[in-house]
């Protein structure tokens, strides 16, 4: 099994601000494949689907971005997946807007959600999605990644929502390598 995680905030509040790519990924993979997220486990919505022959779990925590880690590891011991049959997808305020990065592994990066995964499972082997929100070095970093995207900046957005949406489908069938090999 695969379990691919989304994170973000829940509440209509936060539903198209930067800090929600993870979910907005989620919501645009699960939409256009008719997935429909409404069971609850674990303090998150999931849903399971089958891509390329694999059983996938789409999973969007629903605590506060910061305390992510709690739900994952959950869903992790429940489904019994290793760490590598996981990625996770987030936000990326040093990214440029709309760019995306696959790592095997890596650091949390300042990110305080993944710092929450890692902090949980207890190491940092474990594959990543990042999607770059674009940097405002003027204003403060929480308000920035909480602040919804410029309408200007929806087009390049939307394009890295959907090439991410694609990586899904290749790092399902064959793995992380092939995966960054594609999309870096």
């Amino acid at each position: 099994m695969k379990i691919v995680i989304g994170l973000g905030n829940s509440g209509r509040k936060y539903a198209k601000t930067r800090h929600n790519v993870g979910f907005m990924v989620i919501d645009k993979y699960t939409k256009k494949h008719n997935v429909n997220l409404a069971k609850k486990c674990c303090n998150s919505l999931i849903s399971e689907c089958i891509i390329e022959g694999e059983k996938t779990l789409f999973v969007k925590p629903q605590t506060f971005m910061n305390a992510s880690g709690r739900p994952i590891k959950e869903i992790v011991g429940r489904y019994d997946c290793k760490l590598d049959d996981i990625l996770v997808i987030l936000d990326d305020i040093n990214l440029p807007l709309g760019k995306i990065r696959v790592r095997e592994k890596g650091s949390s990066g300042g990110h305080k959600g993944l710092k929450s995964i890692s902090d949980h499972l207890k190491t940092t082997c474990f594959p990543r999605l990042r999607i770059g929100i674009g940097n405002c070095f003027s204003e403060d970093k929480k308000d920035f990644v909480l602040s919804c995207f410029a309408k200007e900046e929806g087009k390049t957005i939307e394009n890295a929502l959907e090439r991410a949406s694609k990586a899904i489908n290749i790092w399902v069938a064959t793995g992380i390598n092939d995966c960054m090999g594609m999309f870096n």
